[in-house]
């Protein structure tokens, strides 16, 4: 149901076999050439990294380690794929924001004056954003040669929003260009033998460690320009010798958390909203926690705090009022509370699974989210609560009414306390004798088509996944009927 296992930000590695491989090549090249800066800079690496590995080397004990010595290992693949990984981003964000370029210059082409009003020219600009580009074409390329007689070539322009230099254009075309084309320089553009004056200076052994704009900076307060720093950058990304050297943990995307219920006490959702007091500033916690399946809330508490040792607290007190009963998994946010340490070690003592939603993801918590709301649009709801006593008297009639009067769409129409409990399906039959009935004695008020009350949900989802199928009737349903 749910992953156990966490992902947690991971650092660059580096296998033995790396390791023997690059001390092989730096060995090999002559001391204190641009070379071996080069081939730090390609590999992204610092001369304390083949110091290191040397020492490792003469002691005998080339063990993997990561970007910073003494760590652990990870396969030199899976910083191959991570480098790939890496590389179609970007060249996902490029084509983004092409895309988004072309979506500005296309508004701003619907936002030019001149072809406002009922003119044919604006149907055909209306027609055009339609998708019916080519239809309006051979349109116009139909009528237009008339209406040039008419009226004359300028002025049928303007009528069907024909480009007059395109007109032109089409009659007579440019010819095309035989041979290859000329090379084209900029005057401003750095000689072969200047880059290569650039780089070496990047690969020499003072400035090997060092980024393209300490490099620019250093050399700018000793009286030396060779070129700008965006330059230095370009001619090292040309060589592919501008990655990210320095040891950072880089962080895997957050699993988006699917958790699936068929029945009751399998996954409980639990969150924290606050309630306004008597002044502005002055906020109550309300704890809730429900079951997904049948929507009812097993527990609530307010406080006029938050921390992990009230959570705690609260998560046992809920399991006690559940009649012992734990739930196989509990969703909630990202809040403090929520993963604190006290409540990851009481889940885990307990052996219930831990899910919590994405970070900055509206909508992986949606049943506490619209319990939340349906507490807060109740008619009855008062807009500030004069004290905590106060706040405790309303939610505790509130939920009340909640679990045992009220009829959730989302169960079909049932109390969440007759489908915690089962009653829900004696309910569901006897509702089906009710309109048998009435189908029976007045079967000309449902046109001949026996009514059927909503049927219970077979199974719901946090984040259903696009491969889960829902059957249409439920287990509940055919043993009513």
């Amino acid at each position: 149901m749910t992953d156990k296992r966490v992902s947690r930000p991971a650092r660059r590695t580096f296998t033995a076999a790396y390791k023997a491989r690059i001390l092989a090549a730096y060995d090999a090249l002559p001391e204190g050439s641009p070379e071996r800066g080069a081939l730090m800079r390609g590999e992204r690496l610092y001369h304390s990294h083949i110091e290191h590995w040397r020492k490792q080397q003469e002691n005998g004990t080339p063990a993997s380690s990561t970007g910073k010595p003494n760590k652990d290992s990870e396969s030199g693949e899976l910083a191959r794929l991570r480098a790939e990984n890496k590389k179609l981003k970007a060249e996902a964000a490029k084509l983004e924001a092409q895309e988004r370029k072309a979506r500005r210059r296309t508004r701003e082409d619907e936002d030019r004056t001149g072809d406002r009003g009922k003119s044919i020219r604006a149907a055909g600009r209306h027609l055009k954003q339609r998708g019916l580009r080519r239809e309006l074409t051979g349109v116009i390329a139909e009528h237009f040669p008339g209406m040039q007689t008419a009226v004359g070539t300028t002025k049928a322009c303007q009528i069907l929003g024909k480009s007059r230099a395109g007109l032109y254009r089409q009659r007579n075309p440019k010819p095309r260009r035989e041979g290859p084309r000329r090379p084209f320089q900029h005057p401003a553009q750095l000689s072969e033998q200047e880059r290569a004056q650039v780089l070496a200076v990047l690969d020499s052994p003072r400035f090997a460690d060092k980024s393209a704009g300490q490099v620019w900076a250093i050399l700018l307060d000793e009286g030396t320009y060779l070129c700008s720093e965006a330059t230095m950058y370009r001619l090292l990304r040309e060589r592919g010798q501008s990655g990210e050297r320095r040891a950072q943990a880089t962080h895997p995307a957050k699993k988006k958390p699917e958790l699936e219920a068929d029945g009751p006490h399998q996954v409980w959702s639990w969150d924290i909203t606050k309630l306004k007091g008597p002044a502005r500033g002055i906020h109550y916690l309300l704890y809730v926690i429900l079951d997904i399946f049948s929507r009812k809330v097993i527990w609530w508490e307010t406080w006029p705090t938050e921390n992990g040792t009230l959570a705690k607290e609260f998560i046992e007190r809920a399991i006690e009022a559940n009649g012992g009963i734990a739930p196989d998994a509990i969703h909630a946010d990202r809040g403090t509370s929520m993963t604190s340490n006290t409540v990851t070690g009481l889940l885990a003592q307990l052996g219930i699974d831990q899910s919590h939603s994405r970070p900055r993801v509206f909508n992986d918590n949606p049943y506490s989210e619209a319990q939340f709301k349906t507490l807060k649009y109740c008619p009855a709801f008062p807009g500030r609560l004069g004290s905590i006593e106060d706040a405790r008297i309303f939610c505790e009639q509130f939920f009340d009414y909640y679990n045992n009067e009220h009829r959730h769409s989302g169960i079909a129409m049932h109390t969440p306390a007759s489908v915690h409990d089962g009653t829900a399906v004696k309910i569901h039959a006897k509702r089906i004798a009710t309109l048998r009935a009435a189908f029976l004695a007045r079967p000309e008020r449902f046109r001949g088509r026996r009514p059927y009350p909503p049927s219970l949900p077979a199974r719901v989802w946090i984040n259903r996944p696009p491969t889960t199928l829902q059957t249409d009737n439920s287990p509940q349903t055919t043993q009513a009927g």
